[in-house]
């Protein structure tokens, strides 16, 4: 399933603990981890000697990618390492593109809550511009990552993304025999009490009933042996959390939209919610123009 595995690698405690993560996953996955340092060259670091443009940042990036390299050897999992230079988001998603691999996985960091935010907006760049699917990773002191995963949590509200980020999704939970978690949520925090509301909600609801078998039945023909289904009612972002903690969910999975590009937009905002909160790994998979 995944071949090649892009790590964009700083050396920060976050990225050396995502590091092992992703050294599990190819382990599993029997892949190759292809360990990235992006030289900013939009930084001050930037000079020019003889006419030739010199990166101090170059010279730490082979140090820190060295570093990664021991750390893998260690560990028995195959690798490759390199050091460009360029603007990090779209330096990385071209790199990932052009070399096609078939995972990007970053870490994510920040305050507990709705308010986390990605470390440097980098990773929140690649998932918005990256048409390969991105695993982020959120890492806070004291907490580790499980792996294989058990229980994966797949929210659809029964969009094209949607749908295909669930058969990416399913596909992954039939290789690892984990449970899939079927989330729709009807967000109906904005409907009143008059007749048309209470109809509306009637729909909203068998909408997301609908969005919620569809998804359940695509993993059983996956040979997803476990597919548990659910329809809340409440805030989206908040459902999915609630999930997360209570079916004790190991990852989860989520569609992006948009176009392609600067202007790409995360599914409804959702998706962009998710990533910045979650407790555990997020795969967000956009979808094909």
């Amino acid at each position: 399933m995944y071949d090649n595995i892009l790590l964009p690698y700083d050396g920060s405690d976050g990225a050396a603990a995502v590091l092992h993560h992703a050294s599990e996953i190819a382990h599993w996955a029997d892949a190759t981890i292809q360990v990235l340092y992006v030289a900013d060259t939009s930084r001050d670091s930037v000079t020019v000697v003889e006419g030739h443009t010199v990166d101090a940042l170059a010279e730490q990036g082979e140090d820190v990618v060295e570093e990664a390299a021991e750390t893998l050897d260690t560990l028995g999992v195959s690798y490759d390492t390199d050091v460009v230079q360029g603007n990090p988001a779209p330096t990385i998603v071209e790199y990932a593109e052009r070399y096609e691999q078939d995972l990007v996985v970053m870490p994510t960091h920040g305050r507990d809550g709705i308010s986390r935010y990605l470390v440097g907006s980098v990773s929140e760049k690649v998932v918005r511009l990256s048409s390969v699917p991105v695993l982020t990773v959120r890492m806070q002191p004291d907490e580790t990552l499980e792996f294989p995963y058990e229980n994966i949590l797949v929210p659809t509200d029964g969009s094209d993304a949607a749908m295909n980020a669930a058969e990416r999704l399913v596909e992954l939970a039939a290789s690892l025999d984990a449970t899939v978690h079927v989330l729709s949520v009807v967000d109906d925090t904005t409907l009143g009490l008059d007749v048309g509301s209470t109809a509306a909600r009637e729909e909203n609801e068998r909408a997301a009933t609908d969005a919620v078998e569809t998804v359940a039945t695509m993993a059983e023909d996956h040979g997803v042996s476990n597919t548990v289904r659910h329809v809340e009612h409440g805030s989206p972002v908040e459902v999915i959390l609630e999930s997360i903690e209570s079916n004790d969910v190991h990852a989860v999975g989520m569609g992006t939209t948009g176009k392609r590009g600067t202007d790409r937009i995360l599914l409804g905002s959702v998706a962009e919610k998710t990533v910045r909160s979650a407790p555990v790994p997020v795969v967000t998979v956009a979808q094909p123009e």
